[in-house]
């Protein structure tokens, strides 16, 4: 069971979650595995696995389930699924003075 201290980081932002966003809506055509993820967004390869299925369990991000390893890039209907999520991204890079691209 999750007590209350535990969802409320589930819900937090961190500087590494809107640099793994930023780094999926460089190229939302294109399909990035983890290792491009985390070099595209200097974080650790775990780091950039945990955000890119936590995204997309999320919907805001599309997964392909693919061998040698799954394949992520941002959803055309991130907004429609989980606009709430979405704004909640931008506003984190506001406060932490990040450029949302």
């Amino acid at each position: 069971m999750c007590d209350r201290s535990h969802l409320a980081r589930m819900s937090e932002i961190s500087i590494h979650e809107i640099r793994v966003c930023q780094a999926l809506r460089s190229d939302t055509g294109r399909w990035f595995t983890s290792k491009d993820i985390a070099m595209a967004a200097d974080v650790a390869l775990r780091t950039a696995n945990a955000h890119s299925r936590r995204l997309a369990q999320l919907g805001i991000v599309d997964r392909a389930e693919v061998f040698p390893g799954n394949r992520y890039r941002w959803s055309a209907l991130a907004e429609t699924r989980n606009g709430s999520y979405c704004d909640k991204i931008k506003s984190a890079a506001q406060v932490l003075g990040v450029e949302w691209k």
